[in-house]
């Protein structure tokens, strides 16, 4: 299938959302992508797997890189697209087809814009870290993420959502003895054991940091327990499994370390961590965008991948059409209008220079 650069940002919108694109399955769009940007001779287009990289080469005084990904959750009964008055429905139409579709008009139509822009298409953004196109590139191609300032078009409501917090799991187990629940006094019961780790989180507060003007709000949650051998065997382990979310001014380690101080005396081990992401809103181009796109920024809880653009020193944001919240839901859907805004507020900022 071949993608028309030359239509409106809703109809681009509604064409990607008709190409299946399932984590693994990026192929079909991958190539129509990488089809469409090697047609424009302002672009430096680059393929890695199913990851598409198009890049100006215009020696301005800034860069920028604009990522999305072109990967989607599992079907859902929610294709083909369809639209009603005010909105597009359809899987990925919010996560994150209509951003994908805002960077490929920018990348079709501003052939000269004020920065240079790297454009990152990317695959398997939904699924295991070790998969993810934006990681592997970091790891592959580091030169081609380096940048003055990144955009992760993301759905953030249409404003934007500055770094984000980041996250950790950790297991942590208590210890007892087997016995025979009749003579249960032979032993140690290790899910009793659990009690003062369900009673550390419920007195748990969590911080509230202010940073570069924006209050993140962490959190201290069991997520998973288990334990038990039969029903008349006294367990001798027990484990809770804890998701520690971050603010943007802990590192991985120290949040590791966080984590065994509130549970100091029990056994704690790491079972998945991701890097939070400062907000870097001090950067001149990072002030010069949120100033071009409305001024309004809100802190993101949640993890994104602009956490890979600051491990790589570069300051990133989240800002792309759609809801957040109905990201991988059914009824998925994005307002046209927030397509319409985000592009037109994008070209302001990127306005064409000769």
């Amino acid at each position: 299938m071949s993608l028309d650069l030359t239509v409106d940002a809703v109809t681009l919108t509604e064409h990607l959302v008709n190409i299946e694109s399932v984590s693994g399955n990026e192929q079909q769009i991958a190539d129509a992508v990488e089809e469409a940007l090697t047609a424009l001779p302002h672009l430096r287009v680059q393929r890695f797997g199913h990851t598409v990289v198009a890049r100006t080469d215009l020696g301005r005084d800034e860069r920028v890189v604009i990522a999305g990904h072109i990967d989607t959750v599992p079907l859902n009964k929610n294709l083909p697209a369809r639209r009603d008055e005010h909105n597009l429905h359809g899987l990925g139409a919010c996560d994150m087809k209509s951003g994908v579709a805002v960077a490929l008009k920018l990348a079709a139509t501003m052939p000269e814009p004020n920065r240079d822009i790297t454009f990152v298409f990317y695959e398997c953004e939904e699924v295991e870290a070790e998969r993810n196109g934006l990681f592997l590139l970091s790891k592959s191609n580091p030169d081609l993420l380096e940048a003055d300032f990144a955009i992760l078009m993301e759905p953030s409501d249409a404003v934007v959502e500055a770094g984000c917090q980041g996250t950790l799991r950790v297991d942590v187990t208590t210890r007892g003895e087997r016995a025979h629940s009749a003579r249960a006094w032979k032993g140690v019961n290790a899910i009793h054991g659990a009690a003062e780790v369900l009673a550390r989180l419920n007195a748990y507060e969590p911080r509230r940091p202010v940073i570069d003007g924006l209050e993140y709000h962490e959190g201290l949650n069991a997520v998973y327990i288990s334990g038990g051998v039969a029903g008349n065997v006294l367990p001798d382990e027990c484990v809770v499994s804890v998701n520690y979310r971050f603010a943007p001014d802990r590192s991985e380690d120290e949040a590791t370390a966080h984590m065994q101080e509130v549970f100091a005396g029990f056994d704690v081990a790491v079972h998945d961590s991701a890097p939070a992401a400062m907000p870097g809103l001090s950067v001149p181009a990072a002030a010069a965008f949120v100033e071009a796109v409305g001024g309004t920024v809100n802190p993101k809880f949640g993890w994104t991948d602009v956490a890979r653009f600051s491990v790589l020193g570069v300051p990133a944001v989240n800002f792309g059409p759609g809801d957040p919240h109905l990201a991988h839901k059914q009824e998925e859907f994005v307002p046209f209008e927030h397509i319409e805004r985000v592009e037109r507020q994008m070209r302001a900022w990127l306005g064409e220079q000769g």
